[in-house]
């Protein structure tokens, strides 16, 4: 029995939706983790989104036939109507064998191009269909491709009231000073479940061995992954452009440059005469602003999270990260004070995990950058 009352005593509280508040007003990666389905098991599995990029490379080009990659080539179809990137000619694909296209120009649009080059890159207009099409004509667009999955991690934070602490009645009566100490203790687990998202590396658990959930570098900074190297070079919008286009080629929608607070600067420095300083509910960040993708002309959000490596930046789309509770394990606080205990003591205990759905098509590296430091001398001696 417990020697101090509060009107919470011996009660369970639902903690995930205060911790969803917390989360979302902290700078910080985090805040992009959107609550989605219960979790069912410690190996939390994800079907991956079928997203095709809308543009192919051409690799040779022998007369009117353009030879691509097999996953390049399967995106078209006969009829289908394409424009080289930064050009306006117009070609039909009019036959293809394999991995070869045959093509023809459908309108020059003013060009005087005849016929794409090596290497050339090319839009997908749309595939025009014929009357009474049938069913296999048309562009496939599935949801699955595959799956993949990440591990359950328990957090907890034990919340302590001493006996003296409560007599002192600094704070007003029990229920304020465990709240205001519960308080304390989410803005720490959000913190920690910063960290976790970025640099977390999925481990199963097992009889000795606790599960621990993979965060951000686990899944997109592997040689598999995109990313860009910056050769020690100051951070530009040349390197963000090539990362959006790395993204957009993928099939993504590049909507978020995440980097440290000194990049922020370095980045901030070329976009100055253009920076969009927002203050809304749905931009947040120690240095939040909003710069024009000069790929796709839309908007991208820079957000400052003192967590990631100064030499690091990530060009990210955002729609495939989430958050997955254990089912009847999402973070909650229960009474946990022992027999005999001067004081009160709660338990705030939870377990969860993260989704990175196609980090490998949404999430864009450009790492071994110059530091921030040397870059910003650099500018203030010019």
């Amino acid at each position: 029995m417990a020697i101090y009352a509060y009107s919470f005593v011996n009660k369970k509280r639902d903690l995930s939706d205060i911790l969803s508040t917390v989360v979302k007003e902290e700078p910080r990666f985090i805040s992009n983790f959107q609550n989605i389905t219960y979790a069912s098991a410690q190996k939390h599995e994800w079907l991956e989104d079928q997203i095709t990029g809308r543009s192919v490379t051409v690799q040779t080009v022998a007369g009117n036939t353009a030879t691509l990659a097999e996953n390049d080539a399967a995106k078209l179809k006969v009829g289908t109507l394409l424009v080289i990137q930064n050009d306006s000619a117009l070609f039909r694909v009019t036959a293809i064998n394999g991995s070869d296209c045959t093509l023809e120009l459908a309108g020059s649009n003013g060009s005087a191009e005849a016929m794409p080059s090596d290497g050339a890159v090319l839009n997908i207009v749309s595939s025009p269909m014929a009357e009474g099409s049938a069913n296999g004509d048309g562009e496939e667009t599935n949801h699955v491709s595959g799956t993949e999955y990440n591990y359950m991690q328990i957090f907890r934070k034990d919340i302590v009231l001493t006996g003296t602490a409560m007599a002192v009645n600094v704070y007003g009566n029990i229920d304020n000073q465990i709240n205001r100490q519960t308080a304390f203790a989410l803005g720490e687990l959000a913190r920690d479940l910063n960290r976790v998202a970025l640099f977390g590396v999925r481990r199963e658990p097992g009889a000795n061995v606790r599960g621990e959930a993979g965060g951000l570098y686990c899944f997109a900074a592997g040689s598999d992954g995109m990313n860009i190297d910056a050769n020690k070079l100051t951070l530009d919008s040349f390197m963000i452009n090539d990362a959006a286009q790395n993204i957009l080629s993928e099939g993504g929608e590049p909507m978020q440059i995440l980097c440290s607070p000194g990049q922020a600067r370095v980045l901030s420095n070329e976009y100055k005469p253009s920076l969009q300083i927002l203050r809304s509910d749905d931009r947040r960040g120690a240095y939040v602003a909003t710069i024009v993708n000069e790929i796709s002309g839309r908007g991208m959000t820079i957000m400052a999270d003192p967590d990631v490596p100064d030499t690091d930046v990530w060009v990210m789309d955002t729609t495939g990260l989430g958050l997955a509770n254990l089912k009847g394990r999402a973070i909650s606080d229960v009474d946990a004070t022992p027999q005999g205990f001067d004081g009160v003591k709660r338990m705030a205990i939870g377990e969860l995990t993260f989704e990175f759905k196609n980090a490998k098509q949404r999430l864009c590296r450009i790492h071994n950058l110059q530091s921030s430091a040397e870059a910003i001398r650099a500018l203030r001696n010019e």
